[in-house]
């Protein structure tokens, strides 16, 4: 694997353990402003990281396929050495 991609999917992947701990914290503390502010950075963050990946690599999830050809099908698929 491309080491950038390697990179971008790293960055992909701790942002959203991050979203997912935050929404955690917020089902038991939904007044926290500070969590909220945590939770809206790291949305962002993985909004960043996901946006750069797939202007370079192509589209990770399925709904963000985006032209006139189904390019979903055209990469390598994780167990093939894929993201």
């Amino acid at each position: 694997m491309d080491p950038s991609r390697q990179a971008l999917m790293k960055q992909i992947n701790e942002a959203s353990f991050a979203v997912d701990e935050a929404v955690l914290f917020l089902d038991t503390h939904p007044d926290c402003a500070q969590a909220m502010q945590y939770y809206q950075s790291a949305v962002g963050a993985r909004k960043a990281a996901m946006d750069a990946y797939q202007s370079r690599f192509g589209p990770l999830l399925v709904d963000d396929v985006i032209g006139n050809t189904w390019t979903w099908v055209t990469e390598k698929w994780p167990w093939e050495g894929g993201c």
